[in-house]
C-alpha cells in the first residue's frame, strides 16, 4: 500500500498522524527545558553554596616588605578609625576612658548569640565586623544583633584580602555584602574593616588605593589599636591584659564572635567588660566615637557619653534598606537558605545512594558468577531438549534497509522455525522487500502479513495469533540472530514453569564512541543485572530484540498491551503476576542496531524510561499480590524503582559533587574519590566483558561514558519523570537505521 502522491502546486495536508506528531512534539519541547532548567538550578545552588563555604582560588597572601611610602604620615601615625570626609584623608580616635568593642568573622551560630547574650546583660553595645557569605546564611543573628542596638560593619563577603583583588572584585565583596545585610536586617552599612587589619601603620602601598576607593565611595574603614589575640586561645587571663588599653587611653579593641573555637573568648568577655567599667570606662560603637569626636570638634557642646540606647534605635552607620537593595537582598538570603537545605540533603541522599549501588555492584557480581557457574554446569540442564519446531515473529515497520539481513539470519538457524513477518503499514515497500529475500534465499518457511499501521504491539498480537507453534520468538526487524540463537533461547522451555526467556542483546554498530558507550551499557546490563534478577525470580523486562514466550501464557495475559510504551516490560510483569517464571539465556545472542546519534539515543531512552514508568504504575498492584505471582511485587518492583529509576536521577551527582569538592575543597582527595568510584564500575564492567568473552578494549571508553553519556541518561529519566507527573503522552518514536548490522560473523 504506497502513500498517493499529492497533486502538483498543491500542498498535501497533513494525516492525523503526522498532526498527533507535531502536537506531541510540541509538548515535549518545555518538558526537556524544564529538565535542563531544573540541572542548571541544581547547579546554580551548588555553586552558591560552595561560593558562601569557600573562596575560589584560596586567599595566599605571598606579598612581604611592602613599602607605604604613597601612604600619609599622618594617616600612618592617627587613629584607628579612617575617614574621606571632602575627599580628605583623616583619621580619629577613640576618647579617653572609652572603648569601642569590636568583633570580626561573624555570625557564628554557636558563639555570636553568646556574646550578644553577655553584651546584652551588661547592657554594652558592640560593633560586628561581618562576613557577608555567614549574614546570608544566618540572617536571623544578625537581625537578632541590630535590633538590640548593636552596630554593624562588612568583612567583605569571603575573607579575602581586598589589596590582591581587582576593582571589580572589590566592589563585589562590598556590594554582596551590603544585599546580605539588607537581606538579613533591612539596613545596609558604611563601616567597613579589612580582613589580615591591625594598626593603621600596617598600611602599605598595595592596600592603600583600596581604603582610598572605599573612601570615595562613602565607607569608614575601621582599624585596631588593642588586640586581645583571642583567636590563639592564650588563656583568659591574657586575653583580658592584652585587650586593656594603657592608663586611661581610649581604644578600638578587637574581639572574635567567630572564625574557630571561642569558648576562651565568651569567658573572658565577661572579666574584661567588669574590669573595665571598674577602671571608669564607658563602653560605645564606633558611631559613637565619631559623634563624641564632632561633638569636641564643635566646642559649643561638652564631649558627653554617646553609648547608644538599648531599645535597638538605628545606629549613626546604618542606613535603612529601600527598593531594589531590600528586594534583591531578601532574594539573596531566600536562595541561600534554599543552598543551605538542598546541599546537605543532596549530600545525604548521595551517600544513601552511593551505598545502595556499591551494595548493588556487589551483589550482582556474586550473583552474577553464581547463576554462571550454575548455568554452564555440564550437569545442567533444563530437562528434555526442546527440539520442536518454533514460530518466529518479526514486527517491521519501514525496515528496507534491515529486513533482509534479518531474514539471511534466520535462513541459518539450526532450529526448525517458521518466520511470521508482520508488515506494521510501512511505506517503505519493507513487505516486498522480505518476500524478495525470502525467494532469493529459498525460504519456505517465511509468511508476510500485512496489516495497517497500528503500532508494534498490535503488530506482535498479530503475529501471535498467526503462529503455528505452541512457542513464539519475537525479535526487531533490525535485530540478526547467530546460527544456534532460536536452539539455546527455547531450551529452557523443557522446564514446565518457564513461560518467557530473555536473550543476550548485543550492539552490533559498535565502532563509534556512542555504539562503545551502549555496547557497555548492553553488556553490564543483560550479563550482570538480568543474571541478578534471574536468580531472584523477578526479571523486569524481556528485550523486544529477543525473547521467546509460550504462546498460551501470551493469550492467558491478554497478548501484547498497548497501554505502555514498553511493551516488553509490560508483557514480563504480567507474566510473573500469572505465576509464570521467566529466566535468562546468556547463550541465545542477537545482534542489533543502537541508535547511531544523540537525537536518536535521547529519543530511544526517553521512550524506555518513560515506558517502564508506565507499566510499574500499570502494575503497582503487585505489591500486594500473594504467592509467586507477588514475588515481582515483592523484591523486582522495589529494585526497578530503586536502581532504574531512583538511584540513576542521585548517580551523576557523584560527578557533580566530584566538581564541587575539587573547587571548594580538596581537589586531590575529591579526585582520587571519583577514582575509586570509576574503578568500582571498571571492575565491575571487566567482569561482565570477561562472562560474555567481550573484548576489554571498549572499557577505554569507560570514563568517557561516565563524563558524558551518564550525564544525558539523567537528563533522560528527568524529562521522563516530568512527562509522567505532568500527564504527558508520548508517541511511539521509529529510530532511523541504517542496515549496518550484518549478519552475526561480521561483528567484532
Amino acid at each position: 500500500m504506497t502513500t498517493p502522491t499529492p497533486s502538483r502546486g498543491r500542498r498535501r495536508a497533513p494525516t492525523r498522524i503526522e498532526r498527533a506528531a507535531g502536537r506531541a512534539a510540541a509538548l515535549q519541547r518545555p518538558r526537556v527545558v524544564l529538565a535542563l532548567l531544573l540541572l542548571l538550578a541544581l547547579t546554580c545552588v551548588m555553586l552558591l553554596d560552595g561560593y558562601l563555604r569557600a573562596e575560589v582560588g584560596g586567599d595566599q597572601r605571598v606579598r612581604t616588605g611592602a613599602g607605604s611610602g604613597k601612604v600619609p604620615d599622618d594617616v600612618l601615625d592617627g587613629g584607628p578609625i579612617l575617614t574621606f570626609r571632602g575627599g580628605r584623608a583623616t583619621t580619629v580616635s577613640v576618647p579617653s576612658r572609652t572603648i569601642a568593642l569590636t568583633f570580626d568573622d561573624g555570625p557564628n551560630p554557636t558563639w555570636t548569640p553568646q556574646v550578644l547574650a553577655i553584651l546584652r546583660k551588661y547592657d554594652v553595645p558592640g560593633t560586628f565586623f561581618l562576613v557577608g557569605s555567614m549574614v546570608s546564611r544566618y540572617p536571623g543573628i544578625v537581625k537578632t544583633m541590630v535590633q538590640q542596638g548593636n552596630e554593624v560593619g562588612i568583612h567583605t563577603f569571603t575573607h579575602v584580602d581586598l589589596s590582591y583583588q581587582s576593582s571589580s572584585r572589590v566592589n563585589r565583596e562590598m556590594e554582596q555584602t551590603q544585599l546580605a545585610l539588607a537581606g538579613a536586617a533591612g539596613i545596609t552599612t558604611t563601616l567597613f574593616r579589612a580582613p589580615y587589619s591591625s594598626e593603621t601603620d600596617a598600611i602599605d602601598n598595595y592596600s592603600w588605593p583600596v581604603y582610598k576607593k572605599l573612601g570615595q565611595d562613602g565607607y569608614t574603614s575601621v582599624f585596631v589599636d588593642t588586640d586581645s589575640d583571642d583567636w590563639k586561645k592564650p588563656g583568659v587571663s591574657k586575653i583580658v591584659k592584652w585587650a586593656t588599653p594603657k592608663g586611661t587611653e581610649g581604644a578600638s579593641v578587637l574581639f572574635h564572635d567567630a572564625g574557630g573555637e571561642r569558648s576562651q573568648t565568651i569567658k573572658a568577655l565577661p572579666r574584661y567588660i567588669e574590669k573595665m567599667k571598674a577602671k571608669g570606662y564607658t563602653f560605645t560603637t564606633i558611631s559613637g566615637v565619631m559623634e563624641k569626636q564632632r561633638a569636641a570638634a564643635r566646642q559649643s557642646v561638652p564631649a558627653v557619653d554617646t553609648t547608644p540606647s538599648r531599645v535597638g534605635s538605628l545606629q549613626a552607620a546604618h542606613r535603612t534598606a529601600t527598593g531594589m537593595t531590600l528586594y534583591e537582598g531578601k532574594a539573596l538570603v531566600a536562595a541561600v537558605a534554599v543552598a543551605e537545605w538542598t546541599v546537605p540533603a543532596l549530600s545525604a541522599g548521595l551517600v544513601i545512594v552511593g551505598v545502595a549501588v556499591m551494595g548493588r555492584f556487589g551483589m550482582m557480581l556474586i550473583l552474577a558468577r553464581r547463576h554462571h557457574r550454575q548455568r554452564n554446569r555440564r550437569r545442567f540442564s533444563w530437562g528434555p531438549p526442546v527440539t520442536a519446531p518454533v514460530s518466529v515473529i518479526v514486527p517491521a515497520y519501514n525496515e528496507k534497509e534491515c529486513i533482509a539481513n534479518t531474514l539471511e539470519s534466520l535462513a541459518r538457524s539450526t532450529h526448525p522455525i517458521e518466520i511470521i513477518v508482520v508488515d506494521d503499514g510501512s511505506t517503505d515497500h519493507t513487505s516486498e522487500i522480505a518476500r524478495a529475500a525470502a525467494t532469493e534465499l529459498g525460504m519456505t518457511n517465511v509468511r508476510v502479513i500485512r496489516q495497517e499501521n497500528a503500532g508494534k504491539p498490535a503488530a506482535l498480537n498479530n503475529g501471535v495469533r498467526n503462529a503455528t507453534y505452541d512457542i513464539v520468538v519475537m525479535m526487531d526487524g533490525d535485530t540478526v540472530f547467530e546460527p544456534e540463537t532460536v536452539r539455546h533461547l527455547v531450551q529452557p522451555f523443557a522446564d514446565p514453569s518457564v513461560g518467557a526467556v530473555a536473550g543476550n542483546a548485543k550492539v552490533g554498530n559498535r565502532n563509534t564512541v556512542i555504539g562503545a558507550w551502549q555496547h557497555i551499557e548492553y553488556v553490564m546490563g543483560f550479563n550482570l543485572d538480568r543474571r541478578m534478577y534471574d536468580l531472584l525470580r523477578c526479571m523486569p523486562t524481556i528485550p523486544g530484540a529477543i525473547g521467546a514466550f509460550r504462546r498460551e501464557a501470551v493469550l492467558q495475559v491478554g497478548g501484547m498491551s498497548e497501554d505502555t510504551l514498553a511493551e516488553d516490560t509490560d508483557i514480563t510483569i504480567a507474566l510473573h503476576r500469572a505465576g509464570r517464571r521467566v529466566v535468562y539465556q546468556e547463550h541465545a545472542r542477537a545482534w542489533t542496531e543502537a541508535p547511531g546519534s544523540l537525537k536518536q539515543l535521547w529519543s530511544q531512552r526517553y521512550r524506555w524510561s518513560y515506558g517502564t514508568m508506565q507499566a510499574l504504575w500499570k502494575h503497582r498492584k503487585s505489591l500486594t499480590d500473594r504467592g509467586p505471582s507477588g514475588r515481582f511485587g515483592r523484591v523486582g518492583m522495589p529494585l526497578v524503582v530503586i536502581f532504574q529509576i531512583v538511584t540513576p536521577v542521585f548517580a551523576p551527582l557523584i560527578d557533580v559533587f566530584t566538581v564541587y569538592s575539587m573547587v571548594f575543597v580538596d581537589f586531590r582527595a575529591a579526585l582520587l574519590a571519583w577514582l575509586a568510584v570509576l574503578g568500582v564500575q571498571l571492575a565491575c564492567a571487566a567482569y561482565a566483558f570477561r562472562l560474555d568473552r567481550e573484548k576489554y578494549r571498549y572499557l577505554l571508553m569507560m570514563p568517557l561514558q561516565q563524563l558524558a553519556y551518564r550525564q544525558m541518561m539523567y537528563l533522560v529519566l528527568i524529562h521522563s519523570c516530568i512527562t509522567a507527573l505532568t500527564g504527558g503522552r508520548l508517541r511511539w518514536q521509529k529510530l532511523k537505521r541504517t542496515g549496518e548490522v550484518g549478519t552475526p560473523a561480521g561483528v567484532s
